[in-house]
């Protein structure tokens, strides 16, 4: 039988208790949500949780060996290629997946019906597509002709499965499409008064990714998102008509075939000048005395090692120069230009060679070493797309305009081409981390203004309602907002890395520890975060999880300051507006002109919005400013400093 009196004084002190523990709820504020873990970052044997590549870590390579001939009448391109693809997976593999770009450019692919009505800049030809012949798919001594291809992807299946840990398997056909004029901003071909350019990218079937984190990325090439590719060694050979120059990805190992005596001894000047050097000069273009054959064709051979994809720019248009590139190392490499009459001159064209030195210069010295033979900048009609030691930027930039597209797109031999991070997901990893090391470049180069630390002229973007997380991928994203979400708020973020949180010795430690654990390698975004953590000594979830995923904003605020009881000193109260915790940098200027720097750790955000500290002074300080070098895009300017026009006394 139940005791009534005991029953009443449990239920009183349970209510009691109730009621405390909710009163104190109320006053202690905790975030430790915004500290805490935010994705699935632990480690296993392909990936250690310290960022780097595990003990077990695995990738495949794949190695080409392509001939292919450019029509310049018919405008198309004709090649067979032999694929040999290596599976250093643990897995038998009984089909492999291909990417076939080309495909893009036909009536009915998913990225010309999902194009909008009224276009983009990922507008492309519909008349287009790969013509496959002659398929043979060979392993362990059987053959099989079997093959599926389904819009962008080609799968390719073997009758006995490529073996694991070093199986190895070769795939060859051949190929053909027509060369489209517009390509997607990133290849194609447009009429110069001395001929068309070809600017060829995407122009050979490719492999697609397997790993261990997707297992076959077969997301198909719909427009905004780019690429994600195995590393591999190419051998490939161009033949073209005898006047056309043809520059590559790569070293070309035939010079003395392909070029006239008069072009290899301007070579040979140019590999050891600092200064531009002409191979072919302006007045030069039309005179076929200066090729090495005055009719025909010529096939220009070139080799690249341990690369994930090839590209290759034609004309007979071009004027063609070169210079040395000094490395680290004392190595040497060469920067050179192919452009047409209408693009030359010192205020445009003419300075391409020059700024591709300084970039390849100022990468290698500031964070990994160049790895290539050649870096190559060639104009055409596309606006600015890289490809391995060779860029595609506009024939008609000029100024600062061609300085920053030639610096973004060599800039990308950095990231995506070094570091091999999946484009077609995490452009931010590629557009992102370059468009951060772009800033030093420019600043660095001294000629060009560079804006990225002006985060403040971006308030308006941050404040839209329409605007779109890191996270989004390109595919997804609104276009209106993948400059802001892949290319420039990454770049802030590290930034704010470098010049806020961690410090530039710090960061700068972190930062170059990341390439070189995944040079040639294939980065997640939780190897980033765990690399920068682990290498920094710093917990950043609460950064990483509020810029890079989220539509989250800064704001912080000098809400108060008070005379203590004894008037000995001040106490200042600060708080986090905002979405995202941030440590607390302020400069106080006292009344007899002395300024003093303080920091507020970001853990004082851990347990509330708000936070006091004691300013030791007896007299009332003249100001107090929050991040006084306007780093950090706080959205609302007016309640950073005091006296200000938000705050209470």
């Amino acid at each position: 039988m139940m005791n009534t009196k005991r029953y009443q004084g449990g239920i009183f002190l349970f209510l009691f208790l109730a009621f405390t523990n909710a009163a104190i709820a109320q006053v202690v504020e905790r975030n430790q949500e915004e500290f805490s873990e935010f994705m699935d970052r632990s480690g296993n044997r392909y990936r250690s949780a310290s960022g780097v590549p595990g003990p077990d870590y695995w990738q495949n390579q794949v190695d080409y060996v392509i001939k292919a001939s450019l029509d310049d009448k018919a405008h198309t391109l004709t090649g067979e290629i032999t694929i040999t693809y290596t599976n250093n997976s643990p897995d038998a593999l009984p089909f492999i997946w291909l990417q076939m770009d080309q495909n893009r450019f036909t009536a009915d692919s998913r990225g010309t019906l999902t194009t909008p009505i009224e276009g983009n800049r990922y507008n492309g030809e519909v008349d287009g597509g790969y013509e496959i012949s002659n398929l043979e798919a060979k392993t362990q001594r059987t053959v099989s002709d079997k093959h599926i291809v389904s819009d962008t992807r080609m799968q390719v299946w073997f009758k006995k499965p490529i073996q694991p840990n070093g199986g190895k398997a070769t795939v060859s056909m051949d190929f053909k499409f027509n060369i489209p004029e517009r390509g997607m901003d990133r290849m194609g071909r447009v009429d110069t008064e001395n001929g068309t350019i070809y600017a060829m990218a995407q122009w050979y079937p490719r492999a697609a990714v397997y790993d261990d984190i997707e297992g076959w990325n077969v997301e198909p090439y719909l427009g905004a998102g780019e690429f994600y590719l195995e590393y591999g060694n190419f051998d490939y050979q161009i033949t073209a008509p005898y006047d056309h120059i043809v520059v590559g990805s790569g070293e070309l190992v035939n010079a003395n075939q392909v070029m006239s005596s008069v072009m290899t001894e301007r070579m040979e000047k140019a590999r050891k000048s600092d200064e531009t050097v002409f191979i072919v000069k302006p007045e030069e273009v039309n005179d076929k005395s200066i090729r090495a054959k005055q009719s025909g064709t010529l096939t220009w051979h070139f080799i690249m090692k341990n690369s994930r994809d090839v590209a290759f720019g034609s004309s007979k248009a071009f004027i063609w120069d070169a210079a040395k590139i000094d490395l680290p190392s004392g190595a040497k490499a060469l920067a050179q230009s192919a452009y047409p009459i209408e693009s030359s001159g010192d205020e445009a064209w003419g300075r391409s060679t020059e700024y591709s030195k300084h970039s390849i210069e100022n990468y290698s010295n500031r964070w990994y070493e160049y790895p290539y033979k050649v870096a190559t900048n060639v104009a055409a009609n596309v606006g600015g797309m890289e490809y391995p030691g060779l860029n595609f930027c506009s024939w008609k930039s000029a100024g600062a305009r061609l300085w920053g597209v030639t610096d973004h797109e060599f800039g990308h031999n950095w990231f995506p081409m070094i570091v091999g991070s999946n484009e077609r997901r995490y452009p931010w990893m590629d557009e992102g981390f370059n468009t951060f090391i772009n800033y030093y470049s420019t600043v660095d180069f001294g000629e060009y203004p560079a804006s990225l630390s002006k985060t403040r002229n971006m308030i308006s973007w941050f404040q839209n309602d329409t605007r779109e997380g890191i996270d989004t991928y390109p595919d997804v994203a609104n276009l209106r907002n993948l400059g802001m979400i892949a290319y420039r708020k990454p770049g802030i973020g590290l930034l704010l890395l470098r010049e806020y949180i961690l410090g530039k010795e710090r960061f700068d430690i972190a930062f170059k520890s990341y390439i070189e654990a995944w040079a040639y390698k294939h980065p997640q975004p939780a190897d980033f975060f765990n690399h920068m953590e682990n290498v920094a000594g710093e917990n950043l979830s609460w950064f990483f999880k509020n810029w890079f995923y989220g539509t989250g904003n800064i704001d912080l605020a000098v809400v108060g300051i008070r005379q203590t009881p004894e008037k000995d000193a001040f106490m200042v109260t600060v708080e986090n507006k905002g979405d995202i915790p941030m440590p607390v940098k302020m400069k106080i200027t006292h009344r007899d002109g002395t300024v003093e720097e303080k920091t507020l750790p970001v853990e004082i955000w851990q347990r509330g919005d708000t936070w006091s500290f004691i300013l030791e002074t007896e007299v009332l300080p003249k100001s107090i400013e929050i991040d006084p070098d306007k780093i950090l895009p706080d959205v609302n300017p007016s309640n950073d400093s005091w006296p200000g026009t938000s705050f209470y006394d």
